[in-house]
């Protein structure tokens, strides 16, 4: 298989990585080495609900959007708009068997698939990247993708623009994002102590918060705005995804649970205080010095159970607001 130097023409590559908005986050500083020290032409297939928050990568030239929902009325159409295209290489970073036929279905003389793939998706790739090793972070195991091309892999970056919020956010500094939901009921820490952890916050800095959600998480987010002192607002399900990156860009910390929220800020370089329990966050937490994770107390970790299933409320309930507070404090003066 060929290797590209620098003083190669400059290869066009696919980029396959079809959701969610953790797992496509974090494919993004491998598509930025491939950028930097490739000098490549990149395209991104992803699922139609993410291709707007694509759009926000600098790194990419064209998305071409996958029709997961309605793929027998749409099918033929992506089928045709990614094979009128020629790339040197697809990269998979997605890992399925799904993915993988996009992969070859895709004009490209070189596949490359992902360590970690399953769902026999390794039968549709040319060479898979790196060794199977699911203790690291996802942003390193994608980045062997670039170790098998000899490229640098140092100093991994995220380039996203985001668009600033409207209208602008307002009230005193700091403004300090509060992002109270996930999508697993074993990853939220009680909404009580977000009610807690927010006014301490807002006492002993005079800030403001912001609570942040989609729309299903308004109501939740109107509660906890109701029952804390001071300036707060209740964003909840008023942006986009590349909106919320755009908020996220412009506040001084970022508190929330194993969620996308946490993940969208560490792509806007807002500095995080992610709150882990049944997930390990050195496979899917902050990625970078400027973040601080607090792990829950639990003999079961980590179990990645969507409900926990030995106590009501889980292990997120060991994690008290006074040691997120300091944390928050710690971060700031730090910043």
């Amino acid at each position: 298989m060929p290797v590209y130097s620098s003083k190669d023409r400059a290869p066009r590559i696919l980029i396959i990585k079809l959701s969610s908005v953790g797992d496509i986050l974090h494919a993004l500083p491998t598509v930025n080495a491939l950028k930097r020290y490739m000098n490549a032409e990149i395209d991104w297939v992803v699922q139609r609900e993410f291709v707007d928050l694509v759009d926000c990568f600098s790194d990419v030239n064209c998305v071409i959007p996958f029709p997961r929902q309605g793929f027998l009325e749409h099918g033929a159409k992506f089928i045709r708009e990614l094979r009128s295209h020629n790339y040197h290489m697809v990269i998979d970073l997605q890992g399925l068997m799904k993915s993988a036929l996009v992969a070859r279905l895709a004009k490209a003389p070189r596949k490359i698939g992902p360590s970690f793939n399953r769902e026999g998706a390794h039968l549709f790739y040319h060479e898979v990247a790196g060794e199977r090793d699911l203790t690291r972070h996802a942003i390193d195991q994608n980045l062997d993708v670039l170790r098998l091309l000899d490229q640098n892999v140092s100093d991994p970056a995220f380039n996203a623009v985001f668009p600033e919020p409207n209208p602008p956010l307002s009230g005193p500094r700091p403004w300090i994002a509060v992002a109270p939901c996930s999508r697993w009921q074993s990853k939220d820490w009680p909404a009580e102590n977000f009610a807690e952890l927010s006014s301490q916050l807002l006492k002993t800095t005079g800030g403001s918060v912001f609570f942040m959600g989609a729309p299903g998480d308004r109501e939740l987010c109107a509660n906890l705005q109701r029952s804390v002192n001071g300036n707060t607002h209740n964003l909840a399900g008023l942006h986009t995804l590349p909106e919320s990156g755009g908020v996220l860009s412009q506040v001084d910390v970022l508190v929330a649970n194993d969620s996308g929220p946490a993940h969208l800020g560490c792509a806007a370089g807002v500095p995080t205080v992610a709150l882990f329990g049944p997930t390990d966050e050195n496979r899917t937490g902050p990625y970078g010095d400027k973040h601080v994770v607090i792990r829950a107390q639990a003999p079961c970790f980590p179990c990645y159970d969507r409900v926990c299933k030995r106590q009501a409320g889980g292990c997120m309930k060991t994690i008290t607001p006074d040691r997120v507070a300091q944390a928050v404090i710690k971060v700031l003066k730090r910043a």
